[in-house]
Parts: structure tokens; C-alpha cells; sequence
């Protein structure tokens, strides 16, 4: 894995540039707080790169749109297709109204009507079936028929490339950070943040964090080669990848340095202490950075300068509702 091809930090910023206006340089907040301070400590600093404010509320807009941006007139004509339960759904339908295609989304049942409504907003036909399987199944089938393009979710040098462009705005955001923690689902983001943090801040360490109930990277890190999981179980939905992939892993291998796991009781209170103290509502996944610093990494990071993810948010108020209260005794 160690000869896998990775983005250069002219590649990023030229990518960045190719995206322009169409996906948002997101902000980055330090959080101070009466409470951050006596949980993270008062001399440790956080910066928050809060991709949930991006165009379709989280950091998959920018993958998604550069995979777009590289067919030609006729792909674009026959127009694109995707598999996701959310996120990934979103951004497609979002990217494809952006480069003025269609896109044809399949998504499982058990999918958050929200987040269905959402892709049908910008525009997607929206496919319901019975299950991941079977909407992989589907999303094939409509490659054959249609000739749609399909975009990614996860895996793909462009996509990484999008990626690492919140990696390159965040080190320009912020200078000498010792540490940056990255969520885990596929493995796309963390792949392309990571390329982009150690060629630009050599000395930042980058973690990664799964789910205890969806680690196929952490298997995949322990095997030496791409993992499958045999179930998936969390409740961070966005985070619930069924396996790794070659390229995402292989930069991810590379450039990054410890991936450590949390429980969704730890998700779920962290994403209780963001809404408390920062006003963020953000779905397990955009809290799971956070939590990693607040449990896994609290001794070893303490006192340090730390950038955090906060990767995404598209939840509905009863979801939210139902995550950070289920846990409480």
C-alpha cells in the first residue's frame, strides 16, 4: 500500500479552485466553554471545522461534485445514479442540480423520511427497496439500463481528492495543530483529510473514529488489507459502512495514525453537550470526532491544539430527540 498514488497539495488546491462557489468554505469555531473546559481541559484548544453547514448538511457535496465535474457532455446527459441511506443521497441530488443532470437515488426503506425529502427537493427520483443489498442490486441494474453514471459513495481518487479539500482548508484555518480527529464510515474522508493534513501540517497527528458497532476500518487497519464486517450496528447511520475499499484504505493506511472507537451512549451524550454548549444539532455521526476526544483521547490529547470534524447533520428533531434521550438512565 505504501506506492498507492495520493493527492498532492497542488492537486487539492486545484481541486478546491474546480469547486469554487459550489460547495462553501466552511467555517471553523474554537469552542470555549464553562463545560468544554472542565471536560477537555482548560488548556486544551478545539476547532471545530463545521462541515454540517455545507451545502446538503455535511462534507459529501464536495466528492460527489468533483466526481461530476469530471464527465464529459454525454455522461452528463445520461445522467447519474447512487446507493445511500442518507448523506451521500443528498449530495448527489444536491451535485447533480448543481451541474444541471439527473440523478436517480435508490435508498433502503428504513431510510429517515427526512432525508429522503430532502433528496427529492433538489430534484432526485427517489427508489425505496426492501434493503442495502438489495438497493446495490438496483442501483447496477439502472447503471445497465440507463448508462447513469454512478458516484461513489465512499471510495475513488476523486473522491478523495474532494475530501481533502476540507483537510487543505482546515490547516489554512488553523496553524500547528498537534492532532486532528476524523470520523470513519467508508473511509473517504478520513483518506483525504489525512493526505491533506500530513503533506501540510507534517507534524499533526490524524485519528480516525468508528463506531464500536460498524469498524470494518479498525479491521481492516489489524488485517492489513480491506475488511468486510458481518453486521453493522450503531446508530450512527452515517458511519454504518458494510466494508472498507482499496484506495480509501490504502491513503488512510498511509497517512493516518491511530483510529480508536466509541459507543453510541458516548455519541449520544456528546451530541448532548454540543447542542447544550455550542447549539449544534448535530446527528451522531457529525459528534463522533468530539467523542473520541471527550473519551479514547482525552489523556492523550489533553492540552493539545485539536482539530475536530464535525463531519455532517441531516437528522429530523424526533431522531435527535430520540439519540440523545435513549441512553439517559
Amino acid at each position: 500500500m505504501s506506492s498507492i498514488e495520493f493527492p498532492t497539495t497542488d492537486e487539492i488546491r486545484s481541486a478546491r479552485k474546480k469547486l469554487g462557489d459550489k460547495v462553501r468554505h466552511t467555517p471553523v469555531w474554537q469552542w470555549k466553554g464553562d463545560e468544554s473546559s472542565r471536560i477537555f481541559g482548560e488548556k486544551t484548544e478545539l476547532f471545530l471545522k463545521l462541515e454540517l453547514f455545507q451545502y446538503g448538511g455535511s462534507f459529501k457535496p464536495r466528492g460527489a461534485l468533483l466526481n461530476m465535474l469530471d464527465l464529459d457532455v454525454e455522461e452528463l446527459k445520461r445522467g447519474v445514479t447512487a446507493v445511500s441511506a442518507g448523506n451521500h443521497a443528498i449530495a448527489v441530488a444536491y451535485a447533480a442540480k448543481t451541474v444541471d443532470t439527473s440523478a436517480k437515488v435508490v435508498m433502503p426503506k428504513s431510510a429517515n423520511p427526512s432525508r429522503v425529502e430532502r433528496c427529492k427537493s433538489y430534484g432526485a427520483e427517489v427508489i425505496l427497496v426492501d434493503d442495502v443489498h438489495q438497493a446495490f442490486d438496483k442501483v447496477r441494474q439502472i447503471e445497465e439500463e440507463e448508462g447513469r453514471s454512478f458516484i461513489h459513495p465512499f471510495e475513488g481518487p476523486l473522491t478523495a481528492l474532494g475530501t481533502a479539500t476540507v483537510g487543505l482548508e482546515l490547516c489554512e484555518q488553523v496553524q500547528d495543530m498537534d492532532a486532528v480527529i476524523v470520523p470513519i464510515g467508508g473511509g473517504g474522508l478520513i483518506a483525504g483529510i489525512a493526505a491533506a493534513v500530513k503533506q501540510m501540517q507534517p507534524e499533526c497527528k490524524v485519528y480516525g473514529v468508528e463506531p464500536e458497532g460498524a469498524d470494518s476500518m479498525s479491521k481492516s487497519f489489524a488485517a492489513g488489507k480491506p475488511e468486510e464486517i458481518d453486521k453493522v450496528d450503531t446508530m450512527a447511520d452515517s458511519l454504518g459502512a458494510p466494508h472498507a475499499a482499496p484506495y480509501s484504505f490504502g491513503l488512510a493506511k498511509r497517512f493516518v495514525d491511530e483510529i480508536v472507537k466509541v459507543s453510541d451512549e458516548q455519541m449520544s451524550q456528546t451530541m448532548e453537550l454540543m447542542f447544550l454548549e455550542m447549539k449544534l444539532a448535530v446527528e451522531p455521526a457529525g459528534a463522533s470526532a468530539t467523542a473520541a476526544l471527550r473519551y479514547p483521547l482525552h489523556e492523550k490529547l489533553k492540552d493539545k491544539r485539536v482539530g475536530i470534524i464535525v463531519c455532517g447533520s441531516n437528522i429530523d428533531l424526533q431522531t435527535f430527540y430520540d439519540n440523545i434521550t435513549k441512553h439517559k438512565q
